[in-house]
Formats: C-alpha cells, sequence, structure tokens
C-alpha cells in the first residue's frame, strides 16, 4: 500500500489554516475511493497530526478537514487501497481540479 501523503509532497502543502483567506486555493493533492466515489482535494495539511484540510467531494462538495491517517488504516485494515491519491494529479487551483 502506498503513503498518501509522502514527504515529497506533504513538505509543498501549507500548514492548517494558511489559505483560508483565499478565494482559490492550490489543491495540492487528489486523493480518490475507488468503492464509494469520493474525492478530497488537499489543500493544507498538518504532518505531526496527519490532519489535512480542502474540498470535499462525497454526497455533497463541501470543504472540511479529514485525517489523512485514518484513510492509511482504513486501506491497511482492509489489505488494500480504499482510498488512492492521483499519482498523475498536478497541483492546481481547487477551481480547476473541481
Amino acid at each position: 500500500m502506498h503513503e498518501l501523503m509522502p514527504r515529497e509532497i506533504a513538505e509543498t502543502v501549507p500548514a492548517l489554516y494558511a489559505t483560508e483567506e483565499e478565494d482559490d486555493p492550490i489543491a495540492r493533492a487528489r486523493l480518490f475511493s475507488c468503492l464509494g466515489g469520493w474525492t478530497w482535494l488537499v489543500t493544507e495539511y498538518d504532518p505531526e497530526s496527519g490532519e489535512a484540510f480542502g474540498l470535499v467531494r462525497g454526497f455533497e462538495e463541501e470543504w472540511g478537514y479529514f485525517s489523512i491517517r485514518e484513510m492509511e488504516e482504513l486501506n491497511r485494515s482492509r489489505g488494500f487501497n480504499v482510498i488512492e491519491r492521483d499519482f498523475h494529479f498536478e497541483p492546481v487551483p481547487v477551481s480547476e481540479a473541481r
């Protein structure tokens, strides 16, 4: 199973609350669920806690916090990547990543 936020990506993501005044922050990573069709566009991240913030597309589209650590734990508990990182995603403003 692969890391959802490897160091080389995590180092490029602003800290939590760093982009809260931006109208269209940069999505630095795209995560998605192969089972539920959910997508997470990561705009902020705290590597210490594993907490991230960004645009979440699931039942609805909304901004919110989510735990990268919990996602990785879910993957480990299932024995496969329920949630994956888009390896081909390039950072772009969230408006373009939608």
